[in-house]
């Protein structure tokens, strides 16, 4: 990646890539025109960049977010005009080879992900968005499950965030109906972070990113795994092992005794992520 302010890709790349800050990496899904809505091409090279950044050491931190007045509007219908096909795509395919390794990567990279949501998150733009780690929404944010509206049930992730947020009762109505939630709404159900004012949504996020960014990314990476494995195990006493395993790679990382050192001395802490 370049260093700050300098942009990875021309205006024209459906994916933007830059380093904003010290260890904050920006990915924009850069469609304005089409709100943001999802292709082949866009999808591989958001993968590729989610990758750059997982892999390189001076990324503390990713944020997405989308270009425009909209996160993401979902699948591209354009690419679906069955007038336009003489068959319509394999979407068990489709899911396995380009939406599945971009929430998997977001879910499993060891940097933390920050997802920023102005105006409609649609369908499996809205399973991107809750596939971050943090997800920060404008008021006027939508998310919205619109598969059923076009003959599907769910996709990218989406039933399993549905379901572990809401329960399956409303999850079921969410997905049944394509009802549209708010980003106030979201926040109350649990399925996503915060919901700010939209004329602080940028400012605000870019300062949490930040924050986050200057952390203990050991300590954050060993969280991110704490938690899909509590996700995973169906009892507790299967869980205490990897918890144990990670806590016992944090306390070995330097940023250990540094937080320690830093609460003793009462300063603020100067981590390393090592």
């Amino acid at each position: 990646m370049r260093e700050a302010d300098q942009v990875d890709a021309s205006a024209d790349t459906c994916v933007l890539s830059e380093r904003v800050s010290a260890g904050v990496q920006r990915i924009t899904l850069n469609r304005p025109d089409r709100l943001n809505a999802l292709t082949e091409e866009l999808l591989l090279t958001l993968r590729d960049v989610l990758e750059s950044s997982a892999e390189d050491p001076a990324v503390r931190c990713v944020v997405l977010c989308g270009a425009g007045r909209a996160f993401c509007a979902g699948q591209d219908l354009n690419d679906r005009d069955p007038r336009k096909l003489d068959v319509m795509p394999d979407l068990e395919e489709v899911q396995q080879r380009l939406f599945h390794p971009v929430v998997q990567l977001m879910r499993t990279m060891e940097k933390p992900v920050i997802a920023v949501v102005q105006g409609i998150a649609a369908g499996a733009g809205s399973s991107i968005a809750l596939a971050a780690d943090i997800v920060v929404a404008g008021q006027s944010a939508k998310f919205v499950q619109s598969f059923s509206k076009v003959g599907l049930s769910v996709d990218a992730g989406g039933g399993w965030h549905l379901v572990r947020a809401l329960g399956s009762a409303r999850a079921r109505g969410v997905l049944m109906t394509g009802e549209a939630l708010s980003g106030a709404e979201v926040e109350a159900a649990g399925l996503i972070w915060q919901c700010v004012p939209d004329d602080v949504l940028e400012v605000h996020t870019m300062a949490l990113a930040t924050k986050i960014a200057s952390g203990p990314t050991v300590a954050y990476a060993a969280i991110k795994a704490a938690i899909a494995a509590a996700e995973q195990s169906p009892y507790l006493a299967a869980y205490l092992p990897v918890e144990a395993e990670l806590q016992g790679r944090a306390g070995r990382s330097d940023d250990y005794p540094e937080g320690v050192l830093s609460f003793l001395e009462k300063r603020n802490a100067r981590f390393h992520g090592k």
